[in-house]
């Protein structure tokens, strides 16, 4: 019988936590290689950029590892097409999403611009996050490893969070010289 509201079972003295299966953690992406060369499959996205080689499981069922240095960009897709690429690589004008709107150059000295989040711990991972200026494109978002970038340049921040207004915050840190 249940105890509790973490399904926990009591047999004897012994306690089981009931697990429950885990959903699909897997995402489509087309990983483009330096050479520029597509791979279609399938990866988990919470690891990636904290190990490497890049686990790659192909739409043949293969295991393929990529290294993090082999790699351009990783795209996340709705579906697998020859148009994963965005066809704006800039934003026409200021972009509405919250988050850091930021200008990346490659290697090859292309540029991308996008918006990653206002968060500078996930900068400091193997790899950048970023939401592109096409959001009609097939693509969703893309992470760019350190390793494909020679600059990384803020253009400004967008949507930032709003503060208390100061008197208030003064105002409540005043201290009362008489009680009521």
């Amino acid at each position: 019988m249940p105890i509790g509201k973490f399904g926990l079972f009591a047999t004897g003295k012994r306690y089981l936590v009931k697990t429950r299966a885990p959903a699909s953690t897997h995402k489509k992406v087309i990983v483009v290689l330096a050479d520029k060369k597509p791979v279609r499959g399938y990866l988990n996205p919470v690891r990636l950029g904290q190990t490497d080689p890049i686990d790659l499981l192909t739409p043949d069922g293969e295991h393929v590892a990529v290294p993090l240095g082999k790699v351009r960009s990783v795209f996340f897709v709705r579906e697998f097409s020859d148009e994963f690429e965005p066809e704006r690589k800039a934003f026409l004008s200021r972009p509405k999403l919250d988050g850091l709107w930021v200008k990346l150059r490659y290697n090859d000295g292309d540029t991308l611009e996008g918006v990653i989040p206002n968060d500078l711990l996930s900068l400091l991972d193997n790899g950048v996050q970023i939401t592109p200026p096409d959001l009609n494109s097939s693509t969703d978002h893309i992470f760019v490893p350190r390793s494909a970038l020679t600059e990384v340049i803020v253009l400004g921040v967008v949507g930032i969070a709003r503060r208390k207004p100061a008197a208030a915050a003064a105002a409540a840190s005043q201290p009362r010289l008489f009680n009521d």
